[in-house]
């Protein structure tokens, strides 16, 4: 087995990974996925390719994927990772264990399926079975890496190679020894460099090296696209790795946001060219065009504002608003608050308050660097970070801290 590392050195370490499945995950073994595998069985499909869903790195990955074998006659399978049949979780699972947004937090619901062998043996215990159709010699994994068992029994069992790619830091502790491993079995891992742009190297050189044999043009994107895709992959990058350092970087990932739902090459055909026609400028614009929307409607809710003694009045005073109905907002209209607030002469914090599962929350925003609102927050059993952070109020604590403070 072989494993690499950024600049292609060797290394092993512990495995011990878990996956969350077991009766009350919802299965996406969908007809089409279904249909799909069973038709490539029938034609003996040589390359299977799966792909982190919904994920930009996969998403894109899957189109280089693509590019290659069809400008290649290449016969293959492209199918999103969370709609395989061998793998009976959801969508929103599969974000879970192996997509992460940049708000992404684990909370104890974690721990109960954490090291859990029958919850391993339950996804991956003949699962993989399906996947090893006829005539099957190479299996990609791109922007993921599964659970060793589903690694060892799809090696043992199609006999096929698997080369997978990811770039995730969590990775590295779930790699097994190398001399547990069989030779069919090649993982790409680079901390530097997103599964992406690997994928996209990976490919473009092996294009290369069949180009050199029978003398094709040399690029696997075309040159009219090339400059636009490789821009868009540094964005993907510099989010993938938590860089945040291009312009708008933040903005061109709620650009990108919304296309989640179309990263599903199954139900969405046209995936592939779509991707091709994308640019930053277009997403840029329509991640400040969502903001300012959201802007909008969070302006619209700060007609009825009051004070709000924090802690009653321990912590100070600054305003809020009721957003029942429009929790979805809490952050912009919090941000929004603390800046009427502070010119109002309040504390430069905004509570937001709305009802969640039959109780009340409060949620507290800051733009002032050296103001920490998780003081309160902590004080009353919450959390979150100084510019950030939310809790549960009784109803009869909440009247206390607004009693003879509308406005």
């Amino acid at each position: 087995m072989k494993w690499w590392f950024g600049n292609g050195g060797r290394r092993s370490f512990p495995f011990s990974m878990s996956v969350w499945g077991g009766r009350g995950s919802r299965s996406l073994r969908s007809d089409a996925a279904l249909e799909a595998i069973a038709k490539a069985s029938e034609d003996k499909v040589p390359n299977i390719v799966l792909y982190n869903y919904p994920s930009f790195s996969g998403a894109f990955s899957a189109l280089f994927a693509h590019l290659f074998h069809t400008r290649h006659n290449l016969p293959s399978l492209i199918l999103p990772f969370s709609s395989v049949p061998s793998l009976a979780f959801s969508s929103t699972l599969c974000a879970l264990l192996h997509f992460e947004p940049e708000n992404l937090t684990w909370g104890a619901a974690k721990l109960w399926f954490l090291d859990d062998p029958f919850v391993i043996s339950h996804i991956c215990d003949n699962r993989v079975d399906d996947l090893c159709i006829d005539g099957l010699e190479t299996c990609y994994l791109l922007d993921f890496i599964p659970p060793k068992e589903f690694l060892f029994d799809l090696s043992r069992k199609s006999k096929c190679k698997v080369i997978g790619f990811d770039h995730r830091k969590s990775v590295l502790r779930h790699i097994p020894p190398v001399n547990v491993c069989p030779e069919n079995i090649m993982i790409n891992v680079n901390l530097e460099k997103s599964s992406s742009r690997a994928v996209y190297e990976y490919f473009a050189g092996k294009h290369v090296d069949v180009n050199i044999s029978y003398d094709q043009a040399p690029c696997l994107v075309d040159s009219k696209d090339k400059g636009r895709v490789e821009l868009i992959l540094k964005y993907i990058e510099d989010g993938d790795l938590r860089r945040w350092s291009l312009p708008d970087i933040r903005v061109f990932n709620i650009g990108l946001s919304e296309w989640r739902s179309r990263f599903n090459c199954i139900s969405n055909p046209y995936m592939y060219k779509q991707l091709l026609e994308l640019s930053t400028e277009v997403l840029i614009a329509k991640g400040y065009s969502y903001l300012s929307a959201r802007q909008n409607a969070a302006s619209k809710l700060l007609e009825k504002v009051f004070r709000v003694r924090l802690g009653r009045g321990f912590y100070g005073e600054c305003l809020g608003v009721r957003a029942d109905g429009n929790s979805n907002l809490s952050d912009e209209i919090g941000k929004l608050l603390s800046l009427k607030s502070a010119a109002t002469g309040l504390r430069p914090i905004g509570a937001v308050i709305f009802m969640q599962r039959n109780s009340l929350k409060m949620c507290l925003r800051s733009t002032d660097t050296s103001t920490d609102t998780s003081e309160v927050a902590k004080a009353y059993g919450g959390g979150g970070s100084p510019s950030s952070s939310s809790f549960i109020i009784r109803m009869d604590e909440y009247n206390q801290w607004i009693t003879g403070n509308s406005s």
